[in-house]
């Protein structure tokens, strides 16, 4: 079963086409990557699934509910986590946290924060204000925020971004954990290239708004004759394949 149908996808901006007629899906219990340099659609097909943005044309449907007449069913069963996007700075870590499980009617609040606190690391600033926290504390307050509510669906942007490599490594193995035990879909939207190589079962390549490759990241590697995706990334940003192929 797929949690996450996205069918022929567009969002323009006046001149500017930010998604341009893209299909995908994301299977339950899977972990797909969304791969391109900046500018490429990647945030914009993000706030496409949460219904923060309306699609100039297409269709998503997430865990079985159309996002453009029944997003609300679907919002309360997925979750959202970027260290871009601030929590209110003034609460708590610990408030905040009460906060989102009130919003996604968690039962067991605080049993559920002390849990997460436990996984992530989050006693020694629990209680601190939000906006006194470092930028890897930030990271994993953001993350304890998209688990809150269990979620079947987890999009994900730049998950790992401010953490040392060996607080990083510790997140993947979190993530991996919670994908095998709850059968979450994640869809990854990241820069981290071993990340997605770990984490992901398949991997969509955007380039100007549109998926100009797909596969697993072996296949990939195998397709372009490359020993990691870094490789990989840059022949598609830069057009090295299509050249090669034209000549």
């Amino acid at each position: 079963m797929d949690a996450i149908t996205v069918e022929h996808l567009t969002k323009r901006y006046d001149a500017t086409l930010a998604v341009d007629d893209i299909s995908f899906t994301v299977p339950a219990g899977a972990t797909v990557g969304l791969l391109g340099g900046n500018g490429a659609g990647k945030t914009t097909t993000i706030g496409l699934l949460l219904g923060l943005l309306i699609p100039t044309s297409g269709t998503i449907r997430v865990l079985g509910h159309d996002m453009a007449r029944d997003r609300f069913a679907a919002l309360a069963r997925m979750n959202f986590s970027s260290p871009y996007v601030a929590l209110p700075q003034r609460i708590s870590v610990a408030e905040n946290l009460r906060m989102y499980a009130h919003l996604y009617d968690v039962r067991h609040t605080e049993q559920r924060i002390a849990e997460l606190s436990r996984e992530l690391d989050l006693g020694e600033f629990l209680h601190r204000p939000a906006g006194q926290l470092s930028a890897g504390q930030k990271t994993r307050v953001a993350l304890a925020k998209a688990l809150i509510n269990r979620p079947e669906v987890l999009l994900l942007d730049e998950p790992t971004a401010s953490l040392d490599p060996d607080t990083g490594d510790w997140v993947r193995g979190l993530l991996e954990r919670y994908r095998a035990e709850s059968g979450c879909a994640i869809l990854l939207a990241s820069h981290n290239m071993d990340e997605v190589e770990r984490l992901c079962d398949q991997v969509l390549m955007l380039k100007r708004g549109r998926i100009v490759d797909q596969g697993s990241p072996p296949d990939l590697l195998v397709r372009y004759g490359r020993e990691d995706l870094v490789e990989v990334f840059l022949d598609i940003a830069r057009g090295r394949r299509q050249a090669a192929e034209a000549a």
